[in-house]
């Protein structure tokens, strides 16, 4: 996945489904064990393979977007057909609403472009 998105200008990138998390996670350390979760972050973002501390540009036009940072692991919702992740990315609640204005659409398509990795 890394390799992917790095290799790739952003108009051919392709989309994937994004999701959010929120409230019930309030004040759960993500799993950087640095950050205390809170769904009013919009830069905090869950991804399953990227490092800690990843600078991402998720967006769903190239004027409508968020900058984010990987703090915590998931999406693990799996498609009960193929068994496969069916999710790339949970964004904050926040982070969310600020890229399609309303958190009542559940699964929104976005590009994700890393803009920085942390030097481990």
């Amino acid at each position: 996945m890394f390799s992917w998105v790095v290799g790739r200008p952003y108009a051919e990138q392709p989309r994937v489904t994004a999701s959010f998390y929120g409230k019930a996670y309030r004040g759960n350390v993500c799993a950087d064990n640095k950050t205390v979760f809170d769904e009013r972050d919009p830069s905090i973002a869950a991804h399953r393979t990227l490092p800690f501390g990843t600078k991402l540009k998720v967006s769903i036009t190239k004027d409508r977007y968020i900058y984010c940072y990987v703090r915590d692991r998931g999406p693990f919702t799996k498609d009960k057909k193929t068994g496969r992740y069916s999710r790339e990315i949970d964004l904050s609640t926040a982070g969310f609403v600020q890229l399609c204005g309303d958190k009542s659409a559940g699964l929104i398509k976005v590009k994700i472009q890393v803009i920085s990795v942390p030097n481990k």
